[in-house]
């Protein structure tokens, strides 16, 4: 399956290009890191006009990344696992959760971004059981006959896949065959773990998802689609959902209760895991 970069602009990567804004970086520039350019926070800064906590939706998808990576790990035992859209590293990535419970697990990290690749190649150096290779995450046949990839994971056992805050990124309306091609290739036992802007399709929120997809999809970086609940359970396909299904990611396997209610930006990301019987 090919698709024109106009469903997805990441398509064509931005690497070290000042002049265009990098989902990468973006996201790097949302949890306050280092590595990102003036384009890239002025995504944010447009974004800002419409939700001035913009930058929590990547907060609830970095801190969902973490619990789900917990619960693959310590509960459901995976010792195997395909990151798609690693993005910059940052504090607690994939691996770092995963191999404290799980020394031994192997992490495939795939991007296609050349700084994204730089910085994880430098970081991974030592680490014999976690690598990155460069891949284009929405073509799912590239990714699945990559022989670095195959060479690093066993897809005759259970893997888990996570497609982390990268789908919203999709423009396309095949974005679940996308995900079914994926899930066909898994073995069962596997796991998929995903995290997507949401259209909670209530008056108030609705307003705001859109909001803030307008100005996503209309800024230096030109994706960001907040997708309706039906359409982001459409992308687990089949699979059995783990307790308590697709929920606001917050509300996911919390790590403890609420004292306040959650902000309205951070009830317009959802996030769920699946299970391949």
């Amino acid at each position: 399956m090919s698709q024109p970069s106009a469903a997805y602009p990441s398509a064509v990567p931005v690497g070290v290009d000042t002049a265009r804004a990098s989902i990468a970086r973006v996201y790097d520039a949302a949890l306050n890191g280092k590595d990102n350019f003036e384009v890239d926070r002025e995504v944010l800064d447009q974004v800002r006009t419409v939700a001035p906590g913009v930058a929590e939706l990547a907060w609830a998808n970095r801190e969902f990344l973490i619990r789900a990576c917990r619960f693959l790990a310590g509960h459901a035992g995976i010792d195997q696992y395909l990151d798609l859209g690693s993005g910059l590293p940052t504090a607690e990535n994939t691996h770092q959760v995963v191999q404290r419970i799980v020394p031994d697990a192997r992490v495939v990290y795939v991007d296609n971004d050349p700084m994204v690749l730089a910085h994880a190649r430098a970081l991974l150096g030592d680490n014999l059981q976690t690598s990155i290779v460069s891949s284009d995450i929405f073509q799912p046949f590239e990714v699945l006959t990559n022989s670095a990839i195959r060479d690093e994971l066993d897809f005759d056992r259970p893997i888990a896949l996570i497609h982390n805050g990268t789908l919203h990124h999709y423009l396309g309306e095949d974005v679940a065959e996308i995900m079914r091609n994926f899930i066909d290739a898994l073995p069962a036992g596997s796991y998929v773990a995903l995290c997507h802007f949401l259209n909670p399709e209530t008056p108030e929120l609705t307003s705001l998802a859109e909001k803030m997809e307008e100005k996503f999809i209309h800024s230096p970086m030109g994706s960001g689609r907040f997708r309706t609940r039906a359409e982001i359970q459409a992308l687990f396909g089949n699979l059995e959902m783990v307790e308590p299904g697709l929920v606001v990611a917050d509300e996911w396997w919390p790590n403890g209760p609420f004292i306040e209610p959650l902000a309205d930006v951070r009830r317009c990301i959802a996030a769920g895991v699946g299970r391949k019987k």
